[in-house]
């Protein structure tokens, strides 16, 4: 492989690299926040009262309030609990905390969830090609017969070596 052609390599690495730096970002800050998607950081709670009609049953409720995957707690003759809330059967009043990520950080976390029928899945295949790109180009950065490049093999096996462990163990 001659000068030339790493050098075109090491172009199209650098100029990739900026171009994608604001997405990487993005992906980045999106993708610490979806390690904490099963707790309530970073989220938002909002107090929600709703009147609805008096003496509905559990799933009723949870068909009016239009809460996915809705299961009462418990039920006495006058109140459904639920999570985060309750329903007053005589009344028909129901109070319930809702626990959602803000617009814009959903936003963000969309990037990575996006599936076939998303708009930004062309995006996903681009970035991800692009990363791919950037793996491989990586080994044009430097002339194979340099001590930096042997010491970025190292690096380069350390890290394969430490991905395989976290991916088995």
């Amino acid at each position: 492989m001659g000068r030339k052609t790493s050098n075109k390599v090491r172009m199209y690495h650098r100029y990739l690299g900026f171009f994608l730096a604001g997405i990487m970002a993005v992906y980045a800050i999106s993708g610490i926040t979806l390690i904490y998607r099963d707790t309530d950081v970073f989220k938002k709670k909002t107090n929600i009262e709703k009147s609805l009609e008096p003496n509905l049953t559990a799933d009723q409720v949870g068909q009016q309030l239009k809460i996915r995957k809705f299961k009462a707690t418990s039920e006495s003759p006058t109140t459904i609990t639920f999570k985060n809330g309750t329903y007053e059967k005589s009344t028909g009043e129901a109070n319930y905390t809702k626990i959602e990520t803000p617009y814009i950080l959903n936003k963000l976390q969309n990037f990575h969830k996006a599936e076939t029928g998303d708009p930004l899945y062309f995006l996903n295949i681009f970035f991800g090609v692009s990363l791919l790109f950037f793996v491989v180009s990586a080994f044009w950065m430097f002339l194979p017969s340099t001590p930096i490049f042997k010491k970025g093999m190292l690096f380069a096996a350390a890290g394969l070596v430490l991905a395989l462990v976290l991916l088995f163990v």
